[in-house]
């Protein structure tokens, strides 16, 4: 007992030297340095995560513009997707996620097949004929697409006031930006080809609901390359299919189509997916999702600064109508996940009352 209390005090001796020497205050103030460092470090890397996933994916819709210039869009969506997958599932493979089953492979062609044949593959085809700010502004629609196909698949419950005229606000934002000019016989726009871009959106919110509820890796990383190799297998027999193989001449392609097919799969497909990733896991959720508002702004100006594409009253209008609309639905999403956590909050609170 008293050897015990002799070396406390022997301990606090020594704490109270360090403390006047100043020893004590020095690493105290190195550690606080220290954590304030790493905090902004973090806040660094956090933000040029976000300008990646803007600036990258705002950009994919001019990238695939220039792509299928020169290249098939199916063929070219295949090579992207293919050789895209086959990087992440090494990537995932190597950090040590199990090898797929068959039955995740099966689920993994069916949900491929929805999102990158029908979302990607018809995407593409649809930009050789509209402009690509047009095509992004267009893709925006996704967030009222996923509703609307979350009620016909019975995911989503009734829908209130607030989503109704989001949607509404959102595809009248959409007329708008087609206007009168894809009616016409001798119009500006492509009517199949702006059904195309619309379909593309459509699809690939069918896809992103029906991947919910199938079997699919727990590894986000190996989940999306299995995705995306079946989807490159899908776009390969599509591309077969349309006799895209027998008119693809390599020496016919331009070195700009060349690298813009490089740029998709290294930064629109590997980089910025696992930039998305991280940014899931150390941010918050509706944080993350305001690339749905920045992507087609940066898509517009870009198209404008680098095709020359025109950008008009109409064009501007119907950017901020179809924004507002795509910020309604999206506001009541957050307000309804909000409820339910305030609700089961105040059952807990109730339970730990009774007991």
């Amino acid at each position: 007992m008293v050897k015990g209390v002799l070396m406390r005090s022997g301990q606090a001796s020594e704490v109270r030297k360090l403390l006047y020497s100043g020893s004590g205050i020095e690493i105290g103030a190195r550690a606080a340095s220290r954590a304030r460092h790493a905090g902004d470090s973090r806040a660094v890397r956090v933000a040029l995560g976000f300008a990646a996933i803007y600036l990258i994916w705002g950009s994919t819709y001019l990238g695939i513009r220039f792509a299928v210039e020169t290249l098939p869009p199916f063929l070219m969506m295949a090579l992207r997707h293919t050789l895209a997958g086959s990087v992440v599932y090494a990537w995932a493979r190597r950090r040590g996620a199990a090898r797929p089953e068959f039955r995740q492979w099966v689920s993994a062609a069916a949900v491929g097949a929805i999102l990158f044949l029908g979302g990607h593959g018809v995407l593409a085809w649809g930009e050789q004929r509209v402009p690509s700010g047009l095509a992004a502004l267009m893709c925006a629609t996704l967030p009222l697409w996923m509703v609307l196909a979350g009620k016909m698949t019975g995911v989503e419950g009734r829908l209130g006031s607030r989503v109704w005229a989001g949607l509404l606000l959102g595809f009248a934002g959409v007329a708008l930006l087609i206007g009168p000019d894809a009616l016409r016989a001798g119009g500006n726009l492509n009517f199949p080809a702006i059904g195309a871009v619309l379909l593309s959106a459509l699809l690939w919110a069918v896809g992103t609901i029906w991947s919910k509820g199938v079997e699919l890796p727990k590894s986000s990383a190996l989940s999306a390359a299995i995705q995306m190799l079946m989807g490159g297998l899908s776009l390969m027999i599509a591309s077969a299919a349309a006799g895209e193989w027998s008119r693809f001449h390599p020496a016919g392609v331009s070195v700009r189509s060349w690298l813009a097919l490089l740029y998709l799969i290294v930064f629109g497909s590997i980089v910025a997916f696992t930039v998305f990733t991280w940014l899931m896991c150390v941010s918050k959720p509706s944080r993350v999702s305001t690339y749905a508002y920045v992507n087609p702004l940066v898509a517009v100006f870009l198209g404008w600064a680098l095709a020359s594409e025109v950008i008009g009253g109409r064009t501007v209008a119907a950017t901020a109508i179809i924004l507002m609309g795509v910020a309604l639905v999206n506001t009541r999403q957050r307000q309804g996940r909000e409820n339910r956590a305030s609700v089961l909050v105040e059952k807990l609170r109730e339970v730990a009352e009774e007991e």
